[in-house]
Parts: structure tokens; C-alpha cells; sequence
């Protein structure tokens, strides 16, 4: 059967009825609209927070990766130095120069790539097979060594006293021509004075060798003669043009007669200047004969050809670069003469040698003594000739440790996952320690600078502006200066990185108060008349570098400053460590968190933002905010509110701390049965005994008295009197040395950090310290109020027990120290220490 159709019917017929839940189609149209127009609006906002999210995403990698490059984008304000302002042309009297502190002798000049010249020597016969020295280490227990006079500019004599002889290593540069003029260097060995000849079958014989190393650019050749004996070397680079190197024959002492010499030289290439050592090491060979005259044939220890060692290909691009070697071994007493002179200076009245150069040098000397005695006058205060030749070696050290460097740092910010290369720089600056840190550190910087403004306001200019024209565009400067291959390799791998969170104490401000004091007292002298146009091009970066401090270094309180960059691992820290600081181990909040505040972080600001308002008004720039910052940050109301503790009755650093700590030996469980050696070694490990709070840290020493240091506290403060208390009290800061770091009574003095740290500021007396100290009693003594007596008392005794300690241990070790015991008053640390604690010089001249 089919399907029923259905009637339809045409015509006018009534409309169907309308069910009741039926709508009007053109209100369904509507609603269908409608919900198309929900559906559409809901899809345009998902492409709209689709396109937002995106372009949010690249946003974000854009500002991550703008964030990153910021680390290692210069400033954009103008350089303070011209690019050539340490070229031969613009500079001649400095271009050449002892720039190399990290060896006991050697030249360089103030350009990124100079061809190095150099020393190394070895005792032929000894005991030890193969005794090379080249580069300064205190494993290598010489008896001394250090520069007697240097006058930063144009010559120099230095003392090295090894095992039975003594070499007194002499330069003297003369001008001329357009590339830095001539230098000679004559070399002078004896027969140690302890060593008497009586005792001693055969007087020592000496291998001298002499060399020059081209640094990527330039070339060298040897000239030899008579078989062995390297007569001469020519070379030429872009900064130098031609120039010509001779090695002279030894004679007998100042006389002129010549002595047997065995000869023997060395022609390679150099992969780079730290590898110079390991090349003649690894070139010896004992197959020489010495055959002097009057005695028997020994064979002697002396270059032959560089045999190097199998590495894998390295990735440096860097191309190899020419090495020669000059060796002359003879027996002491000798005297031997090396001879620069540069191609361009074709009028020169004589060669630079003999009687010419003891002529030379004799009016170096004489000059260098005339100007000493004026600048500090020693003599006229009393002090007799030993103490004053100690203070002329003092302020020859740090001269001759002035070092130029050339590279880039190693840096890394929170906003890089990998560390990257600082852009290329130059840096001229002085160093602590031409053994143990021969290159340049921000806070040292400006305790040296203080010393070298005296001798000449041109190394601190030019030093200061090296150090500014590092400045990145967000006001950091790296605190450690790792500039090159050379400096590298004397650096552990993990103090490599430099982080842009940290800081370090702008002691640069305490060499620029000084520069604008010059200006001030004597406008018109001419050693002070740059200062005004230099200070103008350092604005700019001062500014940043300021405003950068303010900026990165707050602490949780209006007007409070904290240290960033303190060791988190607190399991294996006594008390972590805050090297950035500068006092690296010196206690702090045992739990360190961003409440803390620091006593000392305040009061360089305060120094720092007096001293930008004094520039600032020189220069007629904008002073007034600076000043109201200085004036808040010196008001000692505010002081005793964020620092003074009541209870500890001194300035104290706050944050979450507890004083019930030490460390323990860990427990590592081993099971029954089981080999001890198979399990971790068990370390010294941190216990806290009471839970930590948040409270004014319990620690007397060093940064309790900064707010005296730096001169904050008013005159009539009566802070003053607990202060001048505690640092006369034997039982806490004095010794007949100089005052000790941390207070013999405090929970922590002279404890071990870790099991492998030994304490560093935790007791040990420090002269840059001891020196603010010195300084502010000089300044609290000479200003009325009613301590001014009792600061003018302390300050002769201080003085005093420092200046006679520091001297007397050079007088019996042969070296400046970086620290000082406090119980005997020895010198302890690395040595020669020539940077901050040759300010000794200042508190005997009484210059602050």
C-alpha cells in the first residue's frame, strides 16, 4: 500500500491556528541572530586574547631580551678617555711602562695588543731541579721583593732577593720620536749578603733570560751571533713602528770588564702570553756544558727547542704570535744591560747605556727624593732614614703595580640563563698584590687612589676614568677586573662570573673628595687644572653609577640600604659570607633575608651623595637633591633609629639573626656491614641552636665604627664617647698594632667560616680600615666639641702602634702585608701587599 497523501487546499482558507509555544518566525529569526552574534562575540574575544596572549608572548621575549643585553651594554654618554688617550702620540711619557705587576719584571705598553717584554731567571746547580721564576707566587718563598724607588713615570729599581744572591732590576725611558722614545734595563746580581763567600764553595751562577712576545699583531726576529748568543731583536707592531731590542754582554760589576757567559736562545710561536712560562719549561734541556775558565765543566739547564705539549685543537681564533728568547748564564757578581730604542727617534745624542744611563738614572733618583720629601715631607717631621726609604718603597710598590689590562669581563644577570663577555675595555689601575691579586678591584681602587693623588692627580684622573668608562648603561660596574688570558689564569673558575646584582664599596668617591678638595685649596696649581673638565665628562656616568646604588642596594625601610649578593647556602657557612661587601666573612645576620640593614652600606651612601653634591655644584649641575639625600642620610637622628642598638650600645647591622651557632660535625649514616669508604666524607656543617629573630646583629668590630669612619656623626654626638670607648679597650678593638677587626669578645672572633675557610675579618688588623680610623680621629681632633681631646689623644697613640708595626715587620720579613695579627702583630696574607696598606705612607706624612 502507499502512503495517504494529504489534501491540500488553494484558495482564501484561514490560516492554521497557532499553538500556543509557538513563536513568530521573524522573533525566532532574532533569537537565532542573536545567538549567532553571542557565538560571534565570544570567538572575537578568544582571537583577541589569542593575539593578545601572543603579542604579550613576544613581548616578554623582547624585554627578556632587552633585559639581558642591558648587562653588557656600555653607557651611552661619551667616554671620559679618548680612544687614544693612552697612545704614544697623545701620552708618550706613559705609553711605555712596568704595566705588567704579575711578574717580577717586565715592560709593556698602554695598548690592547703591546708586544710584552720580560725577565725570567733560574739558579743554575741547585738543589731544586728546575727553579724558573718569571711570574710573581709566593710559593716561589723569595726573601723579598718590591721596587725601592719608582716614580710612576720614568724609571724605576727594585730589589729581588732569592735563595744566596740578589738582583737589582733598573729602567730609565728617554723621549724621543713619535712611538714612547728608548728605555734600558740593566740588571745587577750579587752574592747574598747572608751567603758569605767563605761559606759558600762557588759563588751562584745565574740564568738570566730575556724576552719579547708580540700579542696577536706585529712581528719579531732574532739576530744571532757568535753560534748561540742572540745579539739583538727587531721587530715592529702598529703602536711601536720599528724598533730594536739588544742584549749586551755581562762585565764584572760597574767595571766594565766582561765576564765568561754560556749563551743560549729561544725563536717560537706563542698561543697567548699566560702560556709563556710553560713554553720555556717545557723547551729546557740539560745536554749545555758551562765551561768557566778557572773551573770544572758542568752541564747546565737551558732552552733548546720548544717541544709542545698534545692538546686538543682549540676553538680561540686567536693566531699565534712570535716569542724570542735571549738566555745568559754566568756566574755572580755581574751586571747586564737590554737596550730599547724605538726606529722613529733618529736624533738621539747617544744610546742609552753605560755611563749615559747611570747618568740618567742618578738624576731620576735625585728628582724622585726632592719631590718625596715635599710631597710628604718625612724628614722634616723626624723620621729617620730607614722608616723614610721603608715609605719611598711603600709608594714605589704601588707605582710599579700599576697595571694596564686589556679584555672582557665574564658577566650574567638574573635575565641570562648562560654568562656572557663584557664588551672589550681597557683598564689602568693600580693592584693589592702583584702575587695573589695582580689585577684590579673596584673597592681597593679608591683606597689606593688616596695615596697616588698625592704623588700625582694624573694616575687618579686616568684611573678613575678606566674604571667609569666601564660603567654598563644600568650604572654597574664588574667589582673584579678579569681583563685578558694572562689575568685569567691566576683567577679560581668559580670567582670568574661577575653578577650584575653586586655591588662594592664606591670607595671611588673617597679619591674623588679628594681630587675637588685639590681643586678647591689651589685652583690655578697646574697639577689640579684638568681636574675641572675631567670631572665635567664624568658626570654622566657618575650619575649613573650613583643613582645605580640607589637604586639596586635599598633596604626594607625608607632611607636603609642591604648588600646584595650574600652566600645563600647557609648549611655550610658559620655565617654566610658577603664578599660584596668587601669585609667578606665579617658577621652579619646569621640568616640572611631582605629585611637586613647595613650599617656600613649607609654610610658610604651618605659619603657618596656629599660627594656628588659637591661635583654637582662645581660643575653647576643640579646639586639639591643630592644634598638633601646627603643631609638625610647624615642626620644621626636617623642613624641611632635604623642602627643603634640600645641593648649592644653600638651601630649594628639588623636582620634575622641568632647568635647560637657553630659548626658540627655532620652524621652520615652507614649501614651495618657496609664500607665506610663507600660513603660521602662527613663535612663541617652549620647548627643553629635558637631559632633565628629578627634583631640588631651582636657583632663589635669594624663596621660598628663606620659611622665615625666616614665621618657622619656630628662632632657632639654622644655615640662618640661609646665608640672611643670600645676601640681603646684591649678586650675588644686595641692592640699595640693597630685595631683588630672584630672584638676579642664576640662569639664568632677568629672562628672558622667552613672547614676549608679560615677567618679573614674576624679579628685581624687591616690598614685601609685602620687608616679611615686614623683619618677620623685626625678629623675629630681638630673640630670643636667635647670629644675633641679625648679623639686627639687616641689619634697619636693609633698612629703611632701602626706605623711602627708595619714598619718594623718589613724591616724583618722584607714585605708589606694584606693583614696583621692581633696578637703579635706579624704579618699574615698575601704579601707583597703594596695596595691599601701602603697607606701607611699617609698616616706617617699625616695627610688624610
Amino acid at each position: 500500500m502507499g502512503r495517504q497523501r494529504k489534501r491540500v487546499v488553494t484558495g482564501e482558507a484561514d490560516p492554521p491556528p497557532t499553538r500556543k509555544d509557538e513563536k513568530p518566525a521573524t522573533l525566532q529569526r532574532k533569537e537565532k541572530k542573536k545567538k549567532l552574534d553571542i557565538g560571534k562575540i565570544f570567538i572575537n574575544i578568544s582571537i583577541g586574547l589569542c593575539i593578545f596572549s601572543l603579542i604579550w608572548f613576544f613581548y616578554a621575549l623582547y624585554m627578556r631580551s632587552s633585559l639581558a643585553k642591558r648587562v653588557v651594554t656600555l653607557h651611552h654618554s661619551p667616554p671620559v678617555l679618548d680612544v687614544n688617550s693612552t697612545s704614544a702620540e697623545v701620552s708618550p711619557e706613559r705609553f711605555w711602562g712596568s704595566y705588567r705587576p704579575q711578574v717580577y719584571f717586565g715592560m709593556k705598553t698602554r695598548s690592547p695588543r703591546s708586544v710584552v717584554t720580560g725577565m725570567m731567571w733560574m739558579r743554575q746547580f741547585s738543589e731544586v731541579d728546575v727553579n724558573l721564576r718569571h711570574t710573581c707566587e709566593q710559593g716561589d718563598r723569595l726573601q723579598g721583593y718590591g721596587w725601592l724607588m719608582h716614580d710612576g713615570l720614568s724609571f724605576g729599581v727594585q730589589e729581588i732577593h732569592d735563595s744566596d744572591f740578589t738582583l737589582t732590576t733598573e729602567f730609565v725611558k728617554r723621549m724621543g720620536g713619535e712611538h714612547g722614545g728608548d728605555w734600558t734595563w740593566r740588571i745587577t746580581a750579587k752574592q747574598h749578603f747572608s751567603f758569605p763567600q767563605s761559606s759558600a764553595p762557588h759563588a751562584p751562577v745565574i740564568s738570566l733570560m730575556f724576552y719579547a712576545a708580540a700579542d696577536t699583531q706585529g712581528y719579531l726576529e732574532a739576530h744571532v751571533e757568535e753560534r748561540n748568543r742572540l745579539g739583538s731583536i727587531t721587530g715592529f707592531s702598529e703602536e711601536l713602528g720599528n724598533f730594536k731590542i739588544t742584549f749586551r754582554k755581562p762585565v764584572a760589576g760597574e767595571s766594565s770588564s766582561a765576564k765568561y757567559a754560556s749563551y743560549n736562545y729561544l725563536q717560537t710561536m706563542s698561543p697567548g702570553l699566560e702560556r709563556l712560562t710553560d713554553i720555556v719549561r717545557n723547551s729546557l734541556n740539560r745536554r749545555f756544558v758551562y765551561s768557566h775558565p778557572s773551573g770544572e765543566k758542568r752541564q747546565y739547564i737551558a732552552v733548546d727547542t720548544y717541544k709542545p705539549q698534545h692538546q686538543p685543537k682549540s676553538a680561540d681564533p686567536r693566531k699565534e704570535s712570535d716569542f724570542v728568547l735571549h738566555q745568559v748564564t754566568v756566574q755572580t757578581p755581574f751586571q747586564i744591560e737590554v737596550l730599547f730604542e724605538s726606529g722613529s727617534f733618529r736624533d738621539r745624542p747617544n744610546q742609552l747605556s753605560a755611563a749615559a744611563m747611570t747618568e740618567e738614572l742618578e738624576k731620576r733618583k735625585a728628582a724622585f727624593d726632592a719631590k718625596f720629601e715635599k710631597t710628604f715631607g718625612l724628614q722634616a717631621k723626624g723620621l729617620g732614614q730607614a722608616q723614610v726609604k721603608f715609605s719611598k718603597a711603600a709608594l714605589s710598590n704601588m707605582l710599579g703595580g700599576m697595571g694596564y689590562f686589556y679584555g672582557q669581563s665574564v658577566v650574567q644577570s638574573v635575565y641570562n640563563e648562560y654568562p656572557l663577555l663584557y664588551p672589550e675595555g681597557a683598564l689602568f689601575t693600580a693592584v693589592p698584590s702583584r702575587s695573589f691579586f695582580p689585577r684590579g678591584f673596584l673597592w681597593d681602587e679608591g683606597f689606593h687612589q688616596l695615596l697616588l693623588s698625592k704623588w700625582d692627580p694624573q694616575v687618579t684622573r686616568e684611573a678613575t676614568a678606566h674604571w667609569l668608562d666601564l660603567v654598563n648603561m644600568e650604572g654597574w660596574i664588574p667589582r673584579e677586573q678579569i681583563l685578558g688570558d694572562e689575568a685569567r689564569s691566576k683567577v679560581p673558575a668559580e670567582f670568574v662570573v661577575q653578577r650584575n646584582e653586586n655591588a662594592n664599596p664606591p670607595t671611588l668617591f673617597l679619591a674623588l673628595q679628594k681630587l675637588v678638595e685639590q681643586l678647591q685649596a689651589n685652583p690655578d696649581a697646574e697639577s689640579s687644572r684638568p681636574t675641572l673638565p675631567f670631572l665635567r665628562r664624568l658626570y654622566p656616568r657618575l650619575q649613573t653609577w650613583f643613582e645605580w646604588y640607589n637604586t639596586t642596594q635599598t633596604g626594607p625601610l625608607p632611607n636603609s640600604y642591604r648588600w646584595r649578593g650574600r652566600d645563600k647556602d647557609t648549611n655550610l657557612f658559620l655565617n654566610p659570607k658577603t664578599l660584596t661587601s668587601g669585609l667578606d666573612d665579617y658577621p652579619r645576620a646569621s640568616h640572611p633575608s631582605a629585611e637586613e640593614r647595613h650599617v656600613d652600606l649607609h654610610c658610604w651612601m651618605a659619603l657618596a651623595s656629599g660627594t656628588m653634591a659637591s661635583v654637582a655644584r662645581l660643575l653647576g649641575e643640579p646639586h639639591q637633591e643630592y644634598e638633601r639625600t646627603h643631609q638625610t642620610l647624615s642626620d644621626n637622628a636617623l642613624l641611632d633609629e635604623l642602627h643603634w642598638s640600645d641593648q649592644l650600645r653600638s651601630f649594628s647591622d639588623y636582620g634575622n639573626h641568632t647568635q647560637a651557632v657553630s659548626l658540627q660535625q655532620e652524621k652520615v649514616y652507614v649501614p651495618p656491614g657496609q664500607p665506610r669508604h663507600q660513603f660521602p666524607v662527613a663535612r663541617l656543617v652549620r647548627s643553629v641552636r635558637r631559632a633565628p629573630k629578627p634583631q640588631f646583629v651582636n657583632a663589635l668590630g669594624y663596621i660598628s665604627l663606620f659611622p665615625f669612619l666616614l665621618h657622619v656623626l656630628t662632632p657632639d654626638s654622644p655615640k662618640l664617647e661609646h665608640i672611643f670607648r670600645d676601640m681603646r679597650d684591649a678586650d675588644k678593638l686595641w692592640t699595640p698594632y693597630g685595631l683588630r677587626s672584630l672584638s676579642r669578645a664576640d662569639p664568632l672572633y677568629m672562628k672558622r667560616n667552613t672547614e676549608h675557610d679560615a677567618p679573614y675579618w674576624r679579628g685581624p688588623i687591616w690598614i685601609n680600615i685602620n687608616y679611615l680610623a686614623v683619618r677620623a680621629l685626625h678629623h675629630y681632633g681638630n673640630t670643636e666639641g667635647p670629644y675633641q681631646e679625648k679623639a686627639a689623644t687616641l689619634y697619636q697613640e693609633l698612629r703611632t702602634n701602626i706605623m711602627n708595626n708595619v714598619y718594623r715587620q718589613y724591616a724583618e720579613t722584607g714585605y708589606i702585608w694584606e693583614q696583621y695579627n692581633d696578637s703579635t702583630g706579624s704579618g699574615q696574607g698575601s704579601h707583597p701587599f703594596t695596595g691599601w696598606s701602603a697607606l701607611t705612607v699617609l698616616i706617617m706624612a699625616e695627610q688624610y
